[in-house]
């Protein structure tokens, strides 16, 4: 008999056992599963429905990275998407699940709606109105329309295949959300500073500050609602919107060669809607 007779081979684990243990240490790690496995995945009327019970609870929120959000859509915006990606592989969605970001900038369009309406000299009552008017018109309800259309023609003619995941609308209106906070604070709160004393006036400097003011806030919208869009894997031609940037900079040279000031014309009928 031979010397290593006594030796016994051990065979590899069955398949079974393999996948058993597989699923027994992922039940215990500490890392969330990947999205494909979730179980847990909701419903869009059931993220609906815990992002606004969540509006009320102010201790759950993470103002301090909403904050962060606010100030990288200035200097890096491609950061802030990351992000969004980062939430799409924890938690199965592209959509912001804390209202923080929401709650800030409305408190940043009513501080600077409150500075407009001074420097529009109106009174208590007209300012209201106006304040009322800038939250809900021109924010909401433009960025559920806005949002609705990104929306609907991502989900129809941009996606790479219709077996991919549909675009979330909560994800179309978070990403209107980013591109309207850079022109509120370009347009309502840093242009109050030149309004009375230079943009105001019938000079040439006058419109072409005003005038840029507006096509920078036009390009912060343009571009970062582009960056929403890109940075979604299974979309394609996203590039396709940012064949509005050359068409603003057109408009803008012409409005300002003709002498027209966008800004004062804004504040008219700003005027006109409270009067």
């Amino acid at each position: 008999m031979s010397q290593y007779s006594h030796i016994k081979y051990t065979t590899s684990p069955t398949p079974s056992v393999v996948s058993g243990y597989s699923s027994a240490s992922r039940l215990h790690s500490p890392l969330p599963p990947p999205v494909g496995h979730r179980k847990d995945c909701l419903s869009a009327t059931s993220k609906t429905y815990k992002y606004l019970r969540r509006l009320f609870k102010f201790n759950q929120m993470d103002f301090e990275f909403a904050l962060w959000q606010m100030i990288y859509l200035f200097i890096s915006p491609q950061k802030v998407y990351r992000n969004f990606n980062y939430r799409k592989q924890t938690k199965s969605q592209f959509a912001r699940d804390d209202p923080a970001f929401l709650l800030l900038l409305l408190v940043c369009l009513f501080v600077t709606s409150v500075g407009f309406a001074y420097v529009l000299n109106l009174s208590f009552w007209q300012s209201v109105g106006f304040i009322f008017y800038v939250i809900s018109v021109d924010c909401i309800f433009a960025g559920v329309i806005i949002a609705s259309f990104f929306w609907a023609v991502t989900n129809r003619f941009l996606r790479t295949s219709n077996l991919e995941p549909d675009i979330e609308w909560g994800y179309a209106f978070d990403v209107h959300l980013n591109a309207f906070f850079p022109p509120l604070i370009l347009l309502h709160f840093i242009q109050l500073f030149f309004y009375n004393w230079l943009i105001s006036q019938t000079w040439f400097i006058s419109r072409f500050l005003g005038n840029s003011f507006w096509l920078m806030g036009m390009s912060y919208y343009v571009y970062i609602t582009f960056l929403g869009y890109n940075c979604i894997p299974h979309l394609k031609n996203t590039r396709l919107i940012l064949i509005a940037l050359p068409i603003i900079f057109l408009l803008y040279l012409v409005v300002t060669i003709i002498g027209w000031n966008a800004t004062i014309s804004f504040v008219n009928f700003y005027k006109y809607r409270v009067y």
